[in-house]
Order: C-alpha cells, then sequence, then structure tokens
C-alpha cells in the first residue's frame, strides 16, 4: 500500500486536480488479486486531450485487437468511408462472331478483401458472385475461351502471413493470408459428423467450398465439458495436407462447423470460376493459372468490373466482429494506396507515416501486423487514447464510432448493461475489445454524466490462464468515468 501511496503523489503532481483523485480511485479499483504479477495500464482522456486520469500510460504492453483501431482509422482517412475496391476481368480480346475468345481470360486482384464473401450484407458470397461473373462473361457474348484463366496476385509481395503470427494460429480462419485476389475471406467450412460420446474421434463429414487436393486429417476428439469450439487447425499456407487438434462439445445429432484457412485462395477462385461457366455452357479449354507478374491491361480488353461495399461497411465488420483478415488486407492496401508494393511491411510502415503525420507519437509503438494476432505487437494507452482523440476530430467519426461494439452487443458487459439501463444511458459506450494469450485489452469511447465525450485505454499482459475478473476491473473503471461530472 505505500507504493500506492507514492504513485498517487506523483500523479497528484502530474495531473490536473479532478485527474489526481481519479488517479487515486483508479489504484483503488486495481487492488484484485488478477492484476497481481501482469503488466498493465489504464489511461482516460476528454477527446480534446485533457487528461482524466494515465497509470502506466506510457509502458509498451501487446494491444491483442485493440491495435485494429489504428488501421482502421488509417484506412478511413487514407481512403475515404464510400471508397470500393475494384477487381477487374479482362480478356485478351473479343470473342469473334462463334463466340469464340482466341485467348485468355484474365482476373486483376485489386486488395478487396469482401470479394465472394458475405460477411457485409451487400456482398454476393461465393456461389452468387460465380454466377454473377459466369453470367458477364456469357452476355459478353463468350461462348468459348481457348485460352486460360489467369488469377493476377501481383498487388501484393512478400509472405502472406505477418512473421510474428504463431503456429497455433496459421491455418485457422482468423489467421487466414491476404492475397490481392482474395476469395471467400480465404477461408472455408469444415463439418465434423455429430458425436455422441466423451473423448472420441470426430470425423470430417464434408468441407465447403470443395478443393482440389486438400487432405484433412482430423486428431479432434469429443467434449462433455468444453462446450466451446476449442480445435485448432494446423496447415501453412500453400500446404494442401491439414491437421486438425483439439476438442468439439458432443453431440447426439447436430453437426459441428468450423471455419480454416485455404491453402491457397486466388487458384481455388479461378478454378471454381472455370466449373462455373463450363456449367453454363462456357467451354474453357485451358486452366486456372496465377500470374506474380502484372500483365500489360492497356493491351487488353476490360469486360467488367466488380465493386466491393464501401470501406465504412467493410470497417463496420473488421471492428464490430473484430475480423482479422479485413485488417491485414487493409493494411496492404494502404502500402499500395501511397503506391508501394502491398507487403506486411510497406503496410506497417504506411501506418507508421500515417500516425506520425498526424501527431501521433510513435516512439514506443511496434508494430508486426495491422490485427493484433502477434503477441508480439507492442503499445501504449497514451498511444491508443491519441488515436481515439484524432478520430474524434474527423469528418469520418461517426462511421469509426459506429464500428465499435456497444453493451447491447457484448456479453462481457452485462453487468454494465444493467447499470447502464437502470439510468436509461444505453449508447453511452462504444468499445473495441481485444484478447490473446495472456493479454486482455478494451479502448473507445464513454460519455460521462454531462454527455461530454471520453477516450480510453485499458490494457494487461501476462494475465493467469482464468482472469475473466479483468473485465470486473475494467468494467469498474468505465463506471468510474460514467459517473464523472464535466468540471
Amino acid at each position: 500500500m505505500k507504493v500506492l501511496r507514492y504513485l498517487f503523489l506523483f500523479f497528484s503532481f502530474s495531473l490536473p486536480a479532478g485527474a489526481a483523485d481519479l488517479t487515486s480511485a483508479v489504484y483503488a479499483l486495481a487492488d484484485r488479486p488478477v492484476l497481481q504479477g501482469t503488466s498493465w495500464a489504464a489511461a482516460a482522456a476528454y477527446t480534446d486531450g485533457t487528461p482524466l486520469f494515465a497509470v502506466h500510460s506510457s509502458l509498451r504492453l501487446a494491444p491483442a485487437s485493440t491495435l485494429k483501431l489504428l488501421t482502421s482509422a488509417a484506412a478511413l482517412e487514407t481512403f475515404g468511408p464510400f471508397h470500393r475496391f475494384e477487381t477487374q476481368i479482362y480478356s485478351d480480346a473479343l470473342p469473334d462472331e462463334n463466340g469464340i475468345l482466341h485467348g485468355n481470360l484474365y482476373i486483376r486482384g485489386g486488395g478487396d478483401p469482401t470479394l465472394g464473401s458475405a460477411r457485409v450484407t451487400t456482398s454476393p458470397d461465393w456461389p452468387q458472385l460465380l454466377e454473377e461473373w459466369s453470367q458477364k462473361i456469357s452476355r459478353a457474348g463468350i461462348k468459348q475461351i481457348t485460352g486460360n484463366i489467369y488469377g493476377d496476385i501481383s498487388l501484393f509481395s512478400g509472405p502472406s502471413l505477418p512473421d510474428k503470427f504463431n503456429w497455433q494460429n496459421i491455418g485457422n480462419y482468423f489467421a487466414a493470408p491476404a492475397t490481392a485476389l482474395a476469395f471467400n475471406d480465404n477461408a472455408f467450412e469444415i463439418t465434423f459428423f455429430p458425436q455422441p460420446q466423451d473423448s472420441a474421434p470426430m470425423a470430417v463429414k464434408s468441407f465447403l467450398p470443395e478443393t482440389e487436393g486438400l487432405h484433412i486429417h482430423s486428431f479432434v476428439t469429443a467434449s462433455e465439458k468444453d462446450r466451446r469450439d476449442n480445435a485448432y487447425v494446423y496447415a501453412a499456407p500453400g500446404e494442401y495436407e491439414i491437421e486438425i487438434y483439439g476438442t468439439l462439445p458432443t453431440s447426439t445429432h447436430k453437426p459441428m462447423t468450423i471455419r480454416a484457412a485455404l491453402p491457397n485462395a486466388p487458384q481455388l477462385l479461378v478454378d471454381l470460376l472455370q466449373q462455373q461457366l463450363a456449367k453454363d455452357g462456357v467451354k474453357v479449354n485451358g486452366k486456372g493459372i496465377l500470374l506474380k507478374k502484372t500483365p500489360d491491361y492497356a493491351a487488353l480488353h476490360m469486360l467488367f468490373t466488380h465493386s466491393s461495399p464501401p470501406l465504412k461497411d467493410i470497417v463496420y465488420v473488421l471492428n464490430k466482429n473484430s475480423f482479422n483478415f479485413y485488417a491485414e488486407m487493409l493494411l496492404r492496401m494502404l502500402a499500395v494506396q501511397a503506391g508501394k508494393t502491398g507487403s506486411v511491411e510497406e503496410g506497417i510502415a504506411q501506418l507508421y507515416t500515417f500516425l506520425n503525420k498526424n501527431g501521433i507519437d510513435t516512439q514506443n509503438l511496434l508494430l508486426y501486423d495491422g490485427s493484433g494476432l502477434s503477441r508480439d505487437n507492442q503499445i501504449t494507452a497514451q498511444t491508443l487514447l491519441d488515436i481515439l482523440s484524432f478520430m474524434a476530430k474527423s469528418p469520418h467519426f461517426s462511421y469509426y464510432c459506429q464500428s465499435l461494439a456497444t453493451e447491447e452487443e457484448r456479453k462481457d458487459l452485462l453487468p454494465l448493461r444493467r447499470l447502464l439501463r437502470s439510468q436509461n444511458r444505453n449508447g453511452e459506450i462504444h468499445l473495441k475489445s481485444g484478447t490473446i494469450d495472456g493479454v486482455k485489452a478494451w479502448a473507445g469511447y464513454v460519455k460521462n454524466r454531462n454527455g461530454r465525450l471520453v477516450a480510453f485505454a485499458f490494457l494487461a499482459n501476462n494475465l493467469p490462464e482464468k482472469n475473466a475478473d479483468i473485465n470486473r476491473f475494467y468494467e469498474d473503471l468505465i463506471k468510474l468515468l460514467l459517473k464523472q461530472p464535466d468540471k
């Protein structure tokens, strides 16, 4: 307790009077077992920069998915909320009078993260996408293609995954590789037969989309006690031999489905398009081939363009669902927009450039990805406050704020939701949470009792395995902010 008193005296001289009082309250709330042996930080400030409290706010900590606050902010400010990513379909020439295209078809990957995915409600799912493209190709008068279908993936370069993603994550849908030509979130579904017996093996029933050459080896067992999806897929990008370990809940009749990363999503797209064309009566003499070198599109004929939903809708899914794949795709597109190659390194460099340009200190920032999945990322609570305050002044703030979760959408905010309802204060919190092994983070906005907007950032690293009480600590900090009057 002596340490807490000394720290309180320090903060009393370094913060405004109101902030010193709140800092004392934060330390009192932090006196709980879950924080013993951890590194943690808690900071809050009005969005004009006036601090309310700052405890360890310059300590570098792993942010988990709160890192998406930086990536999504940079994307909104760089592209604008109504920007649409384009995928263009070209041919070597127009078809002749018999409908024969003497040459090839080209799919120019434009970094659209939503291609063939229905996560954004206005985006067609992959079967609908293939049907639409096949119909447009037929309407262009093409009945036969003498050459190949090329998928151009040259917009991105380097490894498709960040260097610091760990082995247990790679192969799962939440660590799907980023590719210039994406397809169905670069993921697929694996369905298991129901298994009512505890500890018994669970066999794979089917997977979709079907992928030629893919072999799945299941070492998954059924569990009566663990009712969660605790199965992990192990496979590197491009690897068609997939192993799955872990457990899934026992069931007497309901099949269990998980999602995994596709080994080569662009290749699957060109292969399935060829199959769809054949189904619709368009013969392709060649095969599906990926291009890593950009063709001379000025010499080709563009048949049509497929546009993504507006960026604001993509960011909504990115933050609301904490979707890593969208974050990693947008990180690379930041580099492409700046005229660089779409690599992880160039994307991170461009994110640093964006932050520095807008007065956000990056001295204590260490990034390896755009989603926060890497445990090696480091950020400070102050940096999170700075990006939140910056975006509060942006003309795009409404889209940014709406992409964050509210108390109505977060089960771990149930006690807080009850508090807000009792005070008729629903909709007062917009939150981005983050969780990876040993890490729990919350950051976002809350309005105090006078309706003044406050940015907050709470980070804890090296948490014990059973760490649910960290949420109660964060809830208590938010309650503290809700009660704080505007002075």
